[in-house]
């Protein structure tokens, strides 16, 4: 397998408070990789420097072999709407745009938008009757699985995930995740995902623990 994502002693502090202090983690294409930590762990902010939203204060990200920290803004913009598939707490729908028009919007973006695709995925995540209405007429529940479908209509190589189960019963839950795995068996893609769940982290290939800015791996079955 092709290493996708290769991320090298990051460090990031806020003020006096060091978040992450040296996280290292590679991630293939095809893999699968759960990111767990308790609250202020550092977790979504090792998500936002992984999906070049924000620099580091020292290490280096690299995706598909390109450099992050090389790319100007318009650079990482391009990165993130051609490669990169955000699934992030705030689900950022476009209140002017239907839930359908939501869906495929970054995949038009790319020019790989794909109606048949597009129709799966809302049907897949039950929101295939909605598709007319606007996201002030959903529910939080159902915002986050527009959101969702928006960031895989495109297929995206690199997945990266924050709690996408976060606003979902246990059953919708496990069927976001049943996708996001379908996704990676059928392309090749690689998912990294934040979540508080032991019983969907052990779905995944991988576990790693964030703890005082440091990764630890967690053994499967744990």
């Amino acid at each position: 397998m092709a290493m996708l994502l290769q991320i090298d002693g990051l460090t990031k502090a806020y003020g006096p408070v060091a978040v992450l202090q040296g996280v290292s983690l590679s991630l293939d294409r095809g893999q699968t990789l759960a990111l767990t930590g308790e609250s202020g762990s550092g977790k979504s902010t090792l998500m936002h420097l992984a999906a070049a939203l924000d620099a580091p204060d020292a290490g280096s990200i690299r995706i598909d072999g390109m450099e992050t920290g090389g790319l100007d803004d318009a650079g990482r913009a391009r990165l993130r709407r051609d490669q990169i598939g955000l699934v992030f707490q705030q689900f950022n729908l476009i209140p002017s745009l239907t839930v359908a028009q939501n869906i495929a919007f970054q995949a038009r973006l790319t020019g790989r938008h794909d109606a048949g695709q597009c129709a799966m995925l809302a049907e897949r995540l039950g929101i295939a009757a909605l598709v007319r209405r606007y996201p002030e007429e959903l529910s939080g529940g159902q915002q986050q699985r527009v959101a969702i479908a928006r960031a895989l209509a495109n297929r995206p190589a690199l997945i990266l995930a924050d709690e996408p189960t976060g606003n979902l019963d246990e059953a919708t839950g496990d069927a976001v995740l049943d996708l996001l795995l379908d996704l990676v068996r059928d392309t090749g893609a690689a998912l990294m995902m934040v979540t508080h769940s032991t019983r969907l982290a052990a779905r995944l290939d991988r576990r790693l623990h964030l703890s005082r800015g440091l990764l630890s791996p967690v053994p499967q079955g744990a």
